[in-house]
Order: structure tokens, then C-alpha cells, then sequence
């Protein structure tokens, strides 16, 4: 079963990787992907209305200037619950690498934004989407170090749903404020699971040598 699972992980990565590449070949061509064809009437529907101003709000909590100050408490505050210094930094510098291959990324595509809002943290280059990105990696190691500590399972699955939420509220948001694609957002999320796993399995290989049976 382990081993089926392991294959099907790597089918997804293939495959999403393979949309990715196609929609950065279409960027890169001047061309708009079919995705983002599809699915900007949508957008404009939503201009003005209730569901943009709340998602105005939940932006912010994919912004710089809110996930910067929380990174390095919660940092902290792992450090503390796990009496080691290591999930501290892996969730600190995991964050940082994220932010950091999405700014690289972005440079290496060079695609517009559909508008440009600094109030809305938007500014710069679009592909992938940094919140997006950023926000899974960043609230999926939250979630993972937080309910490795959770006794109750219930409890554990609680707080792995809730930041799931909270990731797909954050991605999401982008789009329906129209400072970002859709194929922006749903790179950021794909680019940034991957990397999530990766750092899972990073803290998993240096546990094992920190505690070699």
C-alpha cells in the first residue's frame, strides 16, 4: 500500500508538472492559457461585490507583512513545544525558501499581473502566485508540526483541515481580487506542496538521526 502511494504521488507530480510547463510556455509565447480563458468573466462578476471585500481581508493573511512576524513567533513557539531547535527551523527557513523560489521564479517567467495594487500586496511580477505558494508551505508545516502534538486524533485532523481551509481561502483570494491568474494561483499551490513534502521528509531524515533505532 505504501509503495502504491509513493506511485501515486509521483503520477501527480509528473502531471501537474506538465500542466505548469504548459502554461509557462503559453506565458512565455505572449498567449493567455485556456484555464485563464475560461475563467476570467468570473472575475468581473465578483468586482465590487461582498465576496471581493472579504476576500480583500483574507488576503492579508498571505501578505508579506502578516506572514513575515507570525513566521518567526510561531518559530518560537515550535522551538518551545518540541524543546529542539530543529522544527523551529525547518518551518522558519522552509518559509523562507518558498518566498524565495517564488521571487526567482517570477523573475524567470517575467508574466504581468491582470492590476497592480499595493494596498493589496500586489505588485511585481505574477506567475506563480507568491500567497499562494508561500501560504501552503508556511500554514502546512504550522499544521503538520502542530498536530504531531495533538494526543487526540479528532483534534490533530481539526487543525490539519483548518489550515487547509485557511491555505485554499488565502490561494484563492488571489484570483477574486483579480491581482492574479488562476493558473498563478494553482501553480503556487502545486510548486508549493511539493515543496512542503520535501521539508516534511527533511524533518523526518534528520528525526531518524537524531533518534536511530
Amino acid at each position: 500500500m505504501y509503495s502504491k502511494r509513493n506511485y501515486f504521488i509521483v503520477f501527480l507530480y509528473i502531471f501537474g508538472l506538465l500542466f505548469i510547463t504548459t502554461w509557462i510556455w503559453n506565458i512565455m509565447q505572449g498567449e493567455l492559457p485556456l484555464v485563464d480563458q475560461w475563467t476570467r468573466n468570473l472575475v468581473a462578476k465578483v468586482d465590487g461585490t461582498p465576496i471581493y471585500i472579504f476576500f480583500t481581508w483574507v488576503t492579508k493573511l498571505g501578505s508579506k507583512s502578516f506572514v513575515l512576524p507570525m513566521t518567526i513567533i510561531m518559530a518560537i513557539v515550535l522551538i518551545i513545544i518540541y524543546r529542539h531547535i530543529v522544527p523551529g527551523l525547518i518551518f522558519g527557513l522552509g518559509t523562507l525558501a518558498s518566498h524565495l523560489l517564488n521571487h526567482g521564479l517570477k523573475l524567470l517567467v517575467e508574466r504581468e499581473r491582470p492590476s497592480i495594487s499595493i494596498d493589496l500586496d500586489a505588485v511585481g511580477f505574477s506567475f506563480p502566485s507568491g500567497h499562494a505558494m508561500t501560504s501552503i508551505v508556511c500554514y502546512g508545516l504550522l499544521a503538520y508540526f502542530l498536530a504531531k502534538k495533538c494526543k487526540n486524533m479528532k483534534v490533530a485532523l481539526f487543525v490539519q483541515i483548518v489550515f487547509a481551509f485557511l491555505v485554499c481561502m488565502v490561494g484563492i483570494s488571489r484570483y477574486f481580487i483579480n491581482v492574479h491568474y488562476l493558473t498563478d494561483v494553482l501553480t503556487g499551490f502545486m510548486l508549493g506542496y511539493m515543496l512542503l513534502l520535501i521539508l516534511i521528509f527533511l524533518y523526518r531524515f534528520m528525526e531518524r538521526l537524531r533518534h536511530p533505532s
